[in-house]
């Protein structure tokens, strides 16, 4: 018997096992879908068996669950580390954008998953739309104080608020689905596209500029 043969095999933690059927799952989801994805194709994937993937989520349903929920608080830290500070809106804004795409640029489960419509399953469906719901209402605060905010919409909060963020989302999500299906495009053409679309508007309005 070869030393190599008699050596243990070396057992991870808790916390890394987890980590590891994350990360299967991601890949997965991304690649098939919900449905396409298998409890038993994400435990080989991850090296474990479909016991111990159970171990750590109740089902199917709470994994991709815990995964949305894990990626949309990733994004929202992105637009808190960006987003805030004391330099110049222009150059905040374009800063976020260009980290929120990096984002999706290295994460795939958020380009075809996450800002997909998940209807095709309707409890899929509610358990995406409650999760990006929350998402929304932790992040709008951030913009809420934003300078400007009340200018563009005509209020800082409520309806005005939402319908700000609904644009800024239906942008950036909506960039993020045909980036993911068109790859070879650089981050740089992205980004700008997204602030020819965005920002110019808005310097606009902190200028005093509206359309009545």
């Amino acid at each position: 018997m070869t030393v190599a043969a008699k050596r243990p095999r070396k057992r991870i933690g808790r916390a890394a096992r987890r980590a590891l059927i994350e990360a299967a799952a991601s890949e997965l989801f991304a690649a098939r879908g919900y449905r396409g994805a298998s409890i038993e194709e994400i435990a080989r994937r991850s090296g474990v068996t479909p016991p111990v993937v159970y171990d750590h989520f109740e089902s199917k349903l709470d994994l991709y669950r815990q995964l949305l929920e894990r990626h949309f608080a990733e994004l929202r830290e992105v637009w808190r580390r960006h987003f805030t500070g004391g330099d110049p809106p222009r150059e905040r804004v374009a800063r976020s954008f260009d980290a929120w795409f990096a984002y999706v640029e290295e994460h795939p489960f958020a380009g075809r998953v996450l800002f997909r419509d998940a209807s095709a399953d309707p409890e899929v469906a509610a358990v995406h739309a409650a999760v990006a719901a929350s998402s929304r209402n932790a992040i709008l605060p951030l913009f809420a104080a934003e300078p400007g905010a009340a200018e563009l919409t005509g209020s800082a909060e409520g309806e005005g608020l939402e319908m700000a963020w609904v644009v800024l989302r239906g942008v950036l999500q909506g960039l993020a689905i045909w980036w993911t299906d068109n790859p070879d495009v650089p981050r740089e053409r992205v980004v700008s596209t997204a602030m020819n679309a965005l920002w110019l508007g808005f310097e606009r309005v902190q200028r005093g500029e509206s359309w009545s």
